[in-house]
């Protein structure tokens, strides 16, 4: 049987929206980073997992990249995606 594609949606605590899609990937978490650089900047990365497990394994390497790449300080938020039909 086809999967049915359908959009993903991530609402930040700051209102910020994310869709992805359509998929048919079994995204189920959206995790971002937003990083304040030296020069008073903001860099932001993004991504989609399979789990909150999987999305909660990405804050490790954003605290090596906080050290690597000299932020000042630094933001890791994970939501749940909510699914609508595509």
């Amino acid at each position: 049987m086809k999967k049915k594609r359908r959009y993903l949606t991530a609402t930040m605590p700051d209102g910020y929206e994310k869709t992805i899609g359509p998929t048919t990937d079994s995204f189920t978490h959206y995790w971002r980073i937003v990083a304040e650089l030296e020069n008073g900047k903001t860099e932001v990365f993004w991504g989609h997992a399979r789990s909150l497990n999987e999305a909660r394994r990405k804050r490790a390497p954003a605290e090596e990249a906080s050290k690597m790449r000299g932020w000042k300080s630094f933001t890791f938020e994970i939501v749940e995606l909510v699914a609508t039909p595509a």
